[in-house]
């Protein structure tokens, strides 16, 4: 099943179902991502504070004030240089002197802001970050302690590398996403086969109604899933209804021309027994009364096919039959075609009822020509059109107009009833069609049949 756009249901049902895959994703690595990063933030903090403690449990004074200490935070990262992980302590009263360090830090100092700008919380314990000794970002953990009875107070300071954690967390939020956007694209992926295979019987429904359209079936045919069948059913039915219609119009149409046949051939027999002018009138009047009969019997047969779906017709070989037929009957005639293009063209009606549509203007054509007919049929969107040309005397706007009134004859000499290109228009107005005459440029008339196109399995 191809998607076509916004118009196709595949297409909205696919593209609904991915924004909210995304969207899910999305919401999903975001809330993964915000606790990681919480949980990580968390943990780091947890372990400089832990470190912290054990500074603090490590360090004393000697009774001079004098801070002393051999600590051991059991890290080595505490013994490189550079590393972003130290320690120090150093005093915070007048009382107490000294200063100890890790020996990744050094002589170096870390800046240290008052206490305004990062106050302590209520276990006198204060955070903050400040620039490291190589351009790392240090998270910073801080206590004041009194460590003896005189009240000599030392600052502890324990600093970790925050810049190698925001790498550890921007690493994990990559991947994250990389996996989350793989996976999200394989069930984007996944949901787009399963709704394109679930929607797979409406191509096949469509098909069947192709295969109908097109004359090369009689009813919906296929194992349709449950969902679709009942609609399968009630289109098999519609199809049987309309043509119980289209055969008791048929019955109708036989049984009226059947009950007037007999009194016009009894007609016919008694003006020829008659004879003389009186005879030959009303031979005259029985022969256009049959005719007109005929012709409405002719019209209501093509006014039921014409809302019909299971009569079609191919174009192609249809006028290949009439181009043999009108060649022989005329044979001093070229006939240049059938000549066509485009898809293959159906038509949405019985042969027969197209025959004679373009049997008449090429008949017409015939009478007129003078050496040469040209026949056509070319596809224009969703229609058809179907030309005759020859290259007689042609006709002019006025003449044109006259010719299509019922039963006029421009030349009296030439044969026929002039019922013809009227017969032909009003047929092909029943079809939803127009008829148009205009000069060729063979030098005679051109006339043009645009009928509806029938698109089905073979023109799809």
């Amino acid at each position: 099943m191809r998607l076509r756009g916004p118009d196709s249901l595949a297409f909205r049902v696919i593209a609904l179902s991915s924004l909210w895959a995304i969207a899910a994703f999305t919401v999903i690595g975001g809330l993964i991502s915000t606790l990681y990063d919480q949980t990580a933030s968390r943990g780091f903090e947890d372990l400089l504070v832990a470190h912290l403690y054990n500074l603090v449990n490590t360090v004393s004074v000697t009774p001079e004030g004098i801070l002393t200490g051999t600590p051991d935070l059991g890290d080595l990262r505490y013994s490189r240089p550079l590393s972003g992980w130290y320690w120090e302590v150093l005093p915070a009263a007048p009382n107490t002197k000294g200063r100890l360090s890790s020996a990744s830090l050094g002589s170096a100092e870390i800046v240290s802001p008052n206490a305004k700008v990062a106050p302590f919380d209520l276990y006198y314990r204060r955070n903050y970050e400040s620039p490291g000794l190589d351009g790392e970002e240090l998270k910073v953990v801080e206590t004041e302690i009194v460590l003896d009875q005189e009240n000599r107070v030392a600052r502890f300071r324990v600093m970790g590398n925050a810049s190698l954690l925001n790498a550890d967390i921007a690493q994990f939020d990559w991947r994250l996403g990389l996996y989350l956007g793989c996976f999200g694209l394989g069930s984007i992926l996944i949901n787009a086969v399963a709704i394109l295979y679930g929607l797979r019987p409406l191509v096949a429904v469509r098909r069947a109604l192709g295969e109908v359209r097109a004359g090369h079936e009689e009813r919906l045919r296929g194992d349709f899933p449950a969902e679709i069948r009942p609609l399968t059913q009630e289109m098999n039915g519609l199809i049987d209804n309309n043509r119980r219609i289209v055969e008791r119009a048929r019955t109708q149409v036989g049984n009226l021309a059947h009950s007037l046949k007999t009194p016009i051939a009894v007609l016919t027999n008694e003006a020829t027994a008659i004879g003389g002018e009186k005879g030959r009138l009303v031979a005259e009047q029985t022969e256009s009364m049959r005719f007109q009969v005929q012709h409405y019997l002719d019209r209501a047969r093509v006014a039921a096919q014409s809302e019909g779906v299971v009569f079609r017709a191919a174009v192609g070989p249809a006028l290949e039959r009439l181009a043999r037929v009108m060649a022989k009957l005329n044979p001093a005639l070229r006939f240049d075609g059938p000549t066509l293009s485009g898809m293959p063209l159906v038509f949405a009606g019985e042969s027969q009822d197209y025959e004679e549509m373009v049997g008449n203007l090429l008949e017409n054509a015939a009478k007129w020509s003078r050496s040469t007919i040209r026949l056509s049929a070319v596809a224009e969107g969703g229609s058809f059109r179907t030309i005759i040309e020859d290259d007689g005397p042609g006709l002019g706007e006025a003449e044109i107009v006259e010719a299509l009134k019922r039963g006029r004859r421009l030349d009296e000499n030439k044969p026929g009833s002039g019922l013809g290109l009227s017969i032909v228009a009003e047929t092909v107005r029943e079809y939803r069609g127009t008829l148009t005459l205009s000069r060729s440029d063979l030098g005679g008339l051109k006339a043009e049949i645009v009928l509806p196109l029938v698109v089905g399995p073979e023109t799809s």
